[in-house]
This record gives C-alpha cells, sequence and structure tokens, in this order.
C-alpha cells in the first residue's frame, strides 16, 4: 500500500490515508499519455468543414468558348476551378474524426497521469467538502489555503454549490469523478480530488492498480 496526506479544507494536513500500490506506481509511459489525448481531442471535432466541388456550385453550363482555335485552354464551363466561383479540388469535406482506444489502455492512461501528478508533487487530497452557499470568493480561499494557482479539482458527484463557486474562476475546474480523463489532469498544474472522488477513482480502475 501507499500513503497520501489528506488534507483539511483550510490546507492543513489532517491524516494519511492508504491507496493501492499500483494507484501511483509504474512507469510514466509518456508516449501512452500522448496517445490519448491525441485520442480526445481528435474525438472533440465536429468534422463539419466542407467545400464545394464544381458539380455542387451554381453556375452556367453553357461551353464558354468554342473547343478550338481560340488559343485558350479547353473548358467545359464556368464552374472550372479556375474560375472565381468555380468548385475545388480536393478540398475538404464532413468527416468523422473520432476513433475508440481499447478501455485497458484508458485505464491504464489514467493510472500513469495520476501517477505523474504524484511524482510531481502535483496531487492532493482534501475532506470531502461542505460548502453551504454558492460563492467564488469560498472558492479562491480554498484554493489559496492550497496554494494551487491552476487546478482540477474532482468530486464524487454532483454539487452545484461546488461546481457553480467555481466555474467562474480561470486556471481551475471541476470535474465529477466519473468525468476525470487525462487531457484535463494534465491540463492543470495540480491535481486535487475529494476523499469519496479518490475512492472512486479507484474503484474505476480495478484491475488496472491490482
Amino acid at each position: 500500500m501507499s500513503t497520501l496526506a489528506l488534507y483539511s479544507q483550510a490546507g492543513k494536513k489532517v491524516r494519511d490515508i492508504e491507496v493501492a500500490e499500483g494507484l501511483l506506481a509504474g512507469p510514466i509511459r509518456k508516449g501512452l499519455l500522448y496517445y490519448m489525448v491525441r485520442n480526445q481531442l481528435a474525438n472533440r471535432r465536429a468534422g463539419t468543414h466542407a467545400t464545394k466541388t464544381r458539380g455542387m456550385t451554381t453556375g452556367s453550363t453553357k461551353k464558354i468558348y468554342r473547343q478550338k482555335g481560340t488559343g485558350n485552354a479547353r473548358h467545359g464551363d464556368i464552374k472550372a476551378p479556375i474560375f472565381v466561383g468555380g468548385g475545388r479540388i480536393f478540398g475538404p469535406h464532413p468527416r468523422d474524426y473520432s476513433y475508440t482506444t481499447p478501455k485497458p489502455a484508458k485505464r491504464r492512461a489514467l493510472q500513469t497521469a495520476l501517477a505523474l501528478k504524484n511524482k510531481e508533487g502535483a496531487l492532493r487530497v482534501v475532506e470531502n467538502l461542505t460548502w453551504q452557499e454558492i460563492k467564488t470568493k469560498q472558492a479562491v480561499e480554498f484554493f489559496k489555503a492550497l496554494e494551487c494557482k491552476s487546478a482540477l479539482l474532482v468530486i464524487a458527484g454532483a454539487d452545484d454549490k461546488i461546481e457553480k463557486s467555481v466555474r467562474n474562476l480561470k486556471g481551475f475546474k471541476v470535474l465529477r469523478a466519473e468525468g476525470l480523463n487525462v487531457y484535463d489532469i494534465l491540463k492543470y498544474d495540480q491535481l486535487v480530488l475529494t476523499e469519496d472522488a479518490l475512492k472512486a477513482v479507484v474503484e474505476r480502475l480495478g484491475e488496472t492498480i491490482q
């Protein structure tokens, strides 16, 4: 078993907690992290770009001048790609950029990202947050107490008070444990998990950390 420090909302160390050895151990697979980030960004692409070929453009189909004797190139109509308003050759068309990553690779990449943050000293586990109201100032004081200038806060489940208190802060983001991903972990300087969120992540990784 490995140990992690548990902090209070005031940024004070409360005690040490034990986590599965495999959660923070093992080599840092940078290639796997790159692959997962690339996969996530590709899956976000809308792929709605489109251009018109000469068959899609509006214009006369009349031959613009006779075939021979003019000294010009042979053209059929005004919709040829070299003319203004004509079609475009090899232009982009709607397509799906997404592709699937095997589940074991996804879990291993997530574990690797957590291990990397821990190795960098950028992983914090805090007691479960009990904020009584939606207040940005409360969120500012919380991150200041943990000495975070940029952080991803992971909570166990839906909590409007926390999510709405943090959403206006530049450089900070709240995610539920079920949506934790490699891209967001690497995007922010610090990773802060509540105690329940950590348990949910450990359960989600399952066999990967055994």
